[in-house]
């Protein structure tokens, strides 16, 4: 059932692929948000208030003054937001019990591999001051392997899971680094080119992935050698 939102959402975000997918969800469901930027370069997500929240020290996080019952509540994990937010409005995760199925197996599938292998074969790639032939290496074949398995998943299909979903929202934004990641998709994977175009032409994703754009360009993780000791070098504390 779809509920009405009075109140703006507050999205606590830095303009990622993990954060991409909540700004994509709130701007193709049109309900009011509010951005709290956490700049993971300065070491914002281990500030205390943070963590009330998201006790992984990751964004995206919400707090939505409307939770059930009216009363508030906060998610972490972008792939629980959108669930999250896919039931409250009953928009882009579908009801019945089988498709819900398959939107789940993409989504699950994006969170445990098409982003944290993606991840690692860009930071191997980028970011490791040491170029380790061996992890640069098992990173881009698994990346390759997971956009193979994408491909063929796409094949005759619009979307990964049916009509367009949270699934297809969590994959975009992984999906528009491909050059970054070493891949060619016109030559190798031209099913997600095709998706990744269509993607793209919806206005809701372009306003989504273009939420503090600036930001992020002022960051730069290759060289911020402070940034890099915040993001990569944290233990327990």
């Amino acid at each position: 059932m779809s509920a009405a939102q009075t109140k703006p959402i507050e999205l606590f975000y830095w303009p990622t692929p993990n954060g991409w997918k909540i700004t994509i969800m709130l701007e193709e469901l049109g309900v009011p948000y509010k951005v709290t930027y956490v700049d993971i370069g300065a070491g914002d997500q281990f500030k205390p208030d943070f963590l009330k929240i998201s006790p992984n020290n990751r964004m995206p996080a919400i707090i939505d003054p409307e939770g059930p019952d009216g009363a508030p509540i906060s998610v972490f994990e972008s792939g629980a937001i959108l669930q999250y937010l896919g039931r409250k409005f009953g928009r882009f995760y579908p009801g019945d019990p089988r498709a819900r199925v398959e939107v789940e197996e993409w989504l699950m599938w994006q969170m445990g591999g098409f982003g944290p292998m993606l991840g690692q074969n860009h930071h191997f790639r980028v970011y490791a001051p040491e170029k380790l032939p061996y992890a640069m290496d098992r990173y881009l074949n698994e990346t390759h392997r997971l956009y193979g398995v994408l491909n063929k998943r796409l094949e005759g299909r619009d979307f990964v899971a049916g009509d367009y979903s949270i699934a297809d929202m969590a994959l975009v934004g992984w999906a528009t680094g491909w050059e970054r990641q070493g891949m060619d998709l016109e030559r190798d994977f031209p099913n997600v080119a095709r998706w990744l175009e269509r993607m793209r032409a919806r206005p809701a994703v372009e306003r989504g992935l273009a939420v503090g754009e600036d930001r992020r360009k002022q960051l730069d993780l290759s060289s911020d050698t402070q940034a890099q000791a915040v993001l990569f070098g944290q233990r327990a504390s």
